[in-house]
């Protein structure tokens, strides 16, 4: 079953300025984010396979659109999060089967690896909520300058009969970090931790 969409959104945001003191160059973020019907609205149904299968689907396309938002190759992202809000009519479960067992290695693939977990959250809502993107460093989940998140909405989305589906991506860490941990120059990246 392929993703039936009913629209698309990307947003980038740009930090050029964080407490007075000039970022530069400028943290960035991008999140792409599908609506789409969901399938079982309104409907318990025990076998969850299509939504799995369109995870995979969503997960290459959004990543190649956040990337490409960034104006970046890739293998050039720093951190990555996942989200999804189902309708009134669907459960969690809609949202964690296309989140969770295939949408992360298709973002991998086009991130050019991603060795950590990909952070994620997912949650029901109505229309206009917000998804709250967690992110984390795409190689090494100790790497405390790159936990962040980023907020999107919109403003016609989920209807009671769909699935928002978010993919963030950076190409850097927060704005002035300064809280310790390791750095993205002491990234291993074999185990997801270091």
């Amino acid at each position: 079953m392929s993703a039936v969409i009913r629209k698309i959104v990307t947003v980038v945001e740009e930090v050029h300025q964080e407490m007075g003191k000039a970022i530069s160059p400028p943290t960035r973020r991008a999140a792409a984010v599908a609506v789409i019907e969901n399938p079982f609205a309104g409907r318990y149904v025990e076998d969850l396979t299509p939504l799995i299968a369109i995870g995979e689907e969503l997960g290459e396309m959004l990543a190649k659109r956040a990337v490409a938002a960034l104006g970046i190759e890739g293998p050039a992202a720093h951190s990555y999060g996942k989200a999804a809000a189902v309708g009134s009519d669907g459960e969690l479960e809609h949202a964690a089967a296309i989140l969770h067992p295939k949408m992360g290695a298709p973002v991998r693939k086009v991130l050019g690896k991603g060795a950590a977990l990909i952070p994620s959250s997912k949650k029901r809502g109505g229309v206009g909520c917000t998804l709250d993107i967690p992110l984390g460093h795409k190689d090494a989940a100790f790497v405390r300058s790159h936990f962040d998140g980023m907020e999107v909405q919109i403003n016609d989305a989920p209807r009671a009969n769909e699935i928002m589906v978010a993919l963030a991506v950076t190409d850097s860490g927060r704005p002035l970090p300064r809280v310790g941990g390791l750095t993205v120059a002491e990234i291993k990246g074999d185990d997801g931790l270091r």
